[in-house]
């Protein structure tokens, strides 16, 4: 066990390795730690990694033989991914990033490590992040819509199949790749307000899309004549789970949304058991709307803040 109160008086130096943007060439080594240490976020998914590092400033480096994402936007880092450090092993950490000018905290602490070591809170302020919840789905209930809080959904789909009885299910690849990109970029501009959190997504869709077999990404669309009414973007977190990354729907088609919901679900019906459908970022009508397919876990994260006077 390391002394606290000696390292905060003679912090053990270490020499980072650069930190690194994500590389494709890089995919392959981290997905080994994905795959050896199994995070439940999607956040360390290597296709959500890629995509969104210009928009989070993401880098990563190893650190005693884990690996160590930094965000330079939201000014932390991710929980290292390897085995557990303990809490004074996670000071010396932090004392090291501040003394390259890096923000000393931490992102996705799970409950799991607040239970094992209950004593971080002697170091860092301890935060629940409810905004960063991801929302985790039985694969079989998205597929079968039972129940009442489920009812309106089966109502919505029924209702588009009236409407559109040439609606059709295809694979996101070739002409509709494009295609989707469109539907996206039409629904961002229909936006009275365009935030910096959407315009992110949209470049962060782009890239996806350009690399789209590299990042083992999957994806269906669903067309009405010649037109892409919806799509979905998707890949494998764990040997139990889906992540969807992306969805986006016309808004002038009603049930849309619902439909390449449940198509998405039929589709992963014998890949996975559950689906993790991201987060709602603390708004409203999203919140809602992940809410109303009644999720059978929700995964909160907390954050670390570092107090060394404590």
């Amino acid at each position: 066990m390391v002394a606290v109160g000696a390292v905060l008086q003679e912090p053990q130096k270490i020499k980072f390795s650069k930190f690194n943007r994500f590389a494709l060439k890089d995919q392959e080594l981290i997905q080994t730690y994905i795959d050896t240490f199994k995070p439940f976020s999607c956040e360390y998914n290597f296709s959500n990694l890629y995509a969104w590092q210009d928009a989070y400033k993401l880098s990563w480096t190893l650190y005693q033989e884990r690996l160590l994402i930094y965000d330079a936007i939201s000014q932390c880092a991710f929980m290292p991914l390897g085995e557990d450090l303990c809490p004074e092993e996670l000071v010396i950490l932090s004392l090291n990033l501040k003394n390259v000018g890096l923000t000393p905290g931490f992102s996705l602490l799970t409950s799991d490590y607040l239970k094992k070591f209950p004593e971080i809170g002697n170091y860092y302020i301890v935060k629940e992040e409810r905004d960063h919840s991801e929302y985790i789905y039985d694969v079989d209930s998205l597929c079968e819509l039972t129940g009442i809080k489920l009812h309106k959904k089966r109502n919505l789909i029924s209702q588009f199949k009236r409407d559109n009885p040439d609606f059709e299910v295809h694979l996101l690849k070739g002409e509709y790749r494009q295609k989707a990109l469109e539907l996206a970029q039409v629904q961002l501009n229909r936006r009275e307000r365009r935030s910096r959190t959407l315009d992110r997504e949209s470049r962060a869709i782009e890239i996806s899309f350009d690399h789209f077999e590299e990042l083992r990404l999957e994806g269906l669309v669903i067309t009405v004549g010649n037109k892409v009414v919806s799509f979905s973007v998707f890949s494998e977190l764990n040997h139990s789970t889906y992540d969807i990354q992306f969805e986006k729907s016309d808004m002038d088609f009603k049930g849309a949304a619902q439909v390449i919901n449940h198509e998405t679900a039929k589709y992963l019906k014998y890949k996975c058991q559950y689906l993790n459908r991201e987060q709602d970022l603390g708004v409203k009508g999203l919140r809602q709307a992940k809410m109303s397919y009644d999720p059978v876990e929700l995964i909160t994260p907390y954050s670390l803040t570092f107090t060394p006077m404590n």
